[in-house]
């Protein structure tokens, strides 16, 4: 394996707040992780999960050291994705740990099963995908976790949960074809007067 690493100067320090504004510009997919089993189990909201490969079929998330998720997923070596729908806002909320929800807490009010991995996947989710740790790549707080997917189940849900200047956004695929065809149509129809 091929690795590449490179220490990298920075004239000028950035502050923190500088970092989080910024990041503040890109749009997430909201998820949430899943780890442990039984009653030793503990979730996290993310906005960091990302594809990697189709063949074999993989992802990655970033993980924070200080998340009561990352020793379970360090100790079992699974973890299950869940890309929430537009309407499971508070699930997201819930795995935040707003309210000092912890552990098992996370999970209450809703319906979770289990894959291959015996980790708790959400019933409902857009989609839900049961992962085995290929590689965790430590640096600074977090780490990357690389996952080999080893079962997907997904709904057939349109509305999906993302997270974009600091507050929950919907996006509807339906719904937000029609806007976008609404908005186009105006200006095909000035084209076509013009070209009269």
């Amino acid at each position: 394996m091929n690795s590449i690493v490179r220490n990298v100067a920075v004239a000028s320090a950035i502050s923190t707040d500088e970092f989080r504004g910024a990041m503040r510009h890109l749009t997430g997919g909201v998820s949430v992780i899943t780890a442990g089993r039984g009653r030793d189990i503990s979730g996290m909201t993310v906005t960091s999960v990302s594809s990697l490969s189709v063949d074999p079929p993989s992802l990655i998330v970033s993980i924070n050291r200080a998340a009561s998720s990352w020793p379970l997923i360090a100790r079992h070596g699974v973890f299950g994705v869940n890309i929430l729908t537009a309407d499971q806002l508070d699930i997201a909320e819930r795995f935040t740990g707003k309210g000092g929800l912890k552990g098992a807490e996370r999970f209450a009010g809703a319906e979770w099963t289990t894959r291959a991995s015996g980790v708790p996947l959400l019933a409902g989710a857009l989609a839900a995908l049961d992962c085995e740790v290929e590689e965790t790549i430590e640096r600074h707080s977090h780490a990357i976790v690389i996952g080999r997917v080893l079962d997907v189940v997904s709904s057939n849900r349109t509305a999906a949960l993302a997270y974009w200047h600091g507050e929950y956004v919907a996006i509807d695929r339906e719904e937000d074809a029609v806007r976008l065809a609404e908005v186009s149509l105006p200006s095909r129809h000035v084209h076509a007067r013009g070209s009269r």
